[in-house]
């Protein structure tokens, strides 16, 4: 069925738990619309979120450089001292002849994350300065393809259990890469699970798309 109006569908938004659809309507700042049904928060309005997720993207992204660098953890077992990287984990997996699981942990933990975050820096700075409408849209679009593949939290808790079953066989010492790496990974959960991109969406077309209009 085509529509006649196909642009009016954008003024509508529909509700993520009770999939009622709901008329957009202007909101002021700092306050929040709910569905007409269920009451669940459809959207925000926050004239700061651009310029905070920009600096948390630039700052997740310094942890994240800082958790790939230096060890996460340095193990001394009868003598044997060991230490593991994230780089060094991935090509460990691959050299043993782990190749699918060496690809689908250097994507997951490596590649995704780390698109996630220069996505991140690149959209908001767009934003910041009012430019890139075309450039701002496909990045949206490929920031939700990319981020569900995002699981760099459930690496840092797969090391978490490692440590706890390798403390009784010697010593284990944490490095610096695995504070920067659970920084990053907070950083990470808040900026994926809290900031919504339908919010990033509807700013966009507050910041470009209405700006140009007047």
């Amino acid at each position: 069925m085509k529509l006649e109006n196909e642009d009016a569908l954008d003024n509508f938004i529909i509700c993520h738990k009770c999939y009622t659809l709901n008329e957009e309507h202007p909101i002021k700042d700092g306050s929040s619309a709910r569905c007409s049904e269920c009451g669940n928060v459809l959207y925000q309005y926050d004239s700061r979120l651009i310029t905070n997720a920009l600096a948390l993207s630039i700052a997740g992204l310094i942890f994240f450089i800082l958790a790939n660098v230096f060890p996460l953890v340095q193990m001394d077992i009868l003598g044997s001292e060991q230490f593991i990287t994230i780089p060094k984990t991935i090509f460990s997996l691959l050299d043993s002849g782990f190749y699918l699981v060496g690809l689908l942990c250097a994507f997951l933990v490596f590649i995704f994350p780390l698109m996630i975050f220069v996505i991140n820096i690149i959209l908001f700075t767009l934003l910041t300065i009012k430019r890139g409408e075309k450039l701002t849209k496909e990045l949206l679009i490929l920031l939700s393809h990319v981020t569900p593949w995002s699981m760099a939290d459930i690496f840092f808790i797969s090391i978490l259990v490692a440590i706890v079953k390798l403390v009784a066989f010697g010593q284990i010492h944490i490095g610096i890469s695995f504070w920067a790496l659970m920084a990053f990974v907070v950083i990470d959960v808040y900026i994926t699970k809290s900031i919504r991109l339908s919010e990033i969406w509807m700013l966009r077309k507050k910041i470009l798309l209405e700006g140009e209009r007047q």
